[in-house]
């Protein structure tokens, strides 16, 4: 059994640097180590629209750049042994094995591709365990996806079959890195300890270059070398749980801050950050540089894991558009401020209305309005160069297309000196949360063999 592993990330999210993972696996192959790559390509959102594509086409709803992602590194990882773990089957896990199995034929290397379901909790079964869990589920009709968060085990249960590559469809992020290490090191479902670590070398992992200088950089404060070209991360992990993140080779950089912003990302509670596999501890972390991008967290353990697992239900949320127009000159604050003001009095009252001035008040969760209403809210010294941006969002299409109508109006009837007039209009998407009982979720493997053209 090897002594220590390496997984590399190949993304960190859909619409992620396509040619990222080559670097990875270069490194990956001449380490000559046992090693895995992971795409961490799914969001709440983006799996709510992967469900729509399919919707749409029963052969769609997995992540659109796949193919683009896997062309260049497949053949390199299946001849050199280095799995590839992805949830970028998203809606549709058995569309995107088949793809991939369409793709590895072409390439002239046979593979096998295990394929991981029961995430999906749509089904009539499903909905009635969410009606159970939750009193704020909407009506069945409105309901796009209905997604739990798997657990590393079917992934693990994969790997043992021989898959060369596991897609999977909602799982827990760290989970696509803590697999590949309970099969490679044989640990226990509850040694928490090791659990927790592998999990939080996983959640450094996952959001691909935002622990490697991606998302980092300030310049003159923190500086980020070769930007253009961030070396995407690369995870040393031991058998006893203890790791070290570094990265492929290229621009970027990994030390105490990089590593520290990422440990903390999305962690509301450091002591027990839950997963599907562990409640992950890193309230006594210690970050350790060691030099040449190289740095160790110690102190991360575990606990027992929850008896529960969260959904993410996304459901039809109506219509939100979108319009936008620039002010330019003396006083442009004061000019896009009444434009603002027109548009909400002129709007139909049954929609909901927020307005921002981009680059001067726009990053406040200020859906109600109140922190542009509010004058302490804004500066004291008026801006010579602002854009307006005013959202509505309702049921009736009409309604917010009247909306929109009164924006597209302010080139003629609005303030003077505007202009670049924006008009959007999509359907929105919303989400909501539960917890279920675990036995209620049975994940599924199966197991597709890509045989050479």
């Amino acid at each position: 059994m090897a002594e220590r592993m390496l997984i590399g990330a190949g993304a960190g999210y859909s619409g992620d640097r396509i040619d990222a993972p080559i670097a990875v696996v270069r490194d990956l192959r001449a380490s000559g180590e046992k090693a895995a790559i992971i795409f961490e390509t799914l969001g709440e959102r983006t799996l709510a629209l992967a469900q729509l594509r399919r919707r749409e086409n029963p052969n769609l709803g997995y992540e659109p750049k796949l193919k683009a992602l896997l062309t260049p590194v497949l053949k390199d990882c299946v001849d050199a042994k280095i799995a590839i773990i992805g949830n970028f089957g998203a809606g549709n896990p058995p569309a995107a094995a088949k793809l991939i199995a369409e793709l590895a034929s072409e390439l002239g290397t046979p593979a096998r591709i295990g394929v991981v379901t029961g995430d999906d909790m749509l089904g009539p079964d499903g909905i009635e365990v969410l009606r159970a869990a939750t009193d704020d589920l909407p009506d069945s009709k409105l309901l796009v996806s209905a997604n739990a968060y798997l657990g590393a085990a079917p992934i693990v249960e994969a790997l043992g079959e021989g898959a060369d590559i596991v897609v999977t469809g909602r799982v827990a992020d760290p989970s696509l890195t803590l697999a590949p290490l309970i099969h490679a090191f044989g640990w226990a479902y509850d040694d928490w300890h090791r659990l927790g670590q592998g999990t939080m070398a996983g959640h450094l992992l996952e959001c691909g270059a935002q622990v490697t200088g991606g998302y980092f950089a300030d310049p003159g404060f923190k500086d980020v070398p070769q930007p253009e070209n961030i070396g995407y991360p690369i995870a040393a992990i031991e058998r006893s749980g203890q790791f070290i993140i570094g990265k492929a080779q290229g621009g970027g950089l990994v030390d105490r801050r990089t590593v520290a912003e990422q440990l903390l990302y999305e962690v509301h509670d450091p002591a027990a950050y839950l997963t599907p596999d562990v409640a992950a501890d890193i309230s006594n972390a210690a970050i350790v540089e060691l030099g040449h991008d190289r740095v160790r967290v110690d102190g991360i353990t575990g606990h027992r894991r929850p008896d529960t697992l969260k959904v993410t239900v996304c459901y039809d949320g109506g219509f939100i558009a979108e319009g936008e127009i620039s002010y330019y000159g003396p006083n442009a604050l004061a000019r896009a401020r009444l434009a603002a003001d027109i548009v909400k009095k002129r709007s139909p009252k049954d929609i909901r209305i927020r307005c921002d001035i981009i680059g001067v008040l726009s990053v406040l969760a200020d859906d109600d309005g109140r922190a542009f209403d509010d004058p302490d809210q804004w500066p004291a010294e008026p801006s010579s160069d602002v854009r307006l941006r005013v959202a509505f969002a309702g049921n009736d299409t009409a309604l917010v297309e009247r909306g929109l109508q009164e924006v597209e109006a302010l080139y003629c009837a609005g303030p003077a000196a505007g202009g670049g007039i924006r008009l959007s209009l999509r359907p929105r998407i919303a989400a909501t949360s539960c917890f279920v009982p675990r036995d209620a979720v049975k994940a599924k493997v199966e197991i597709m063999e890509a045989r050479r053209a």
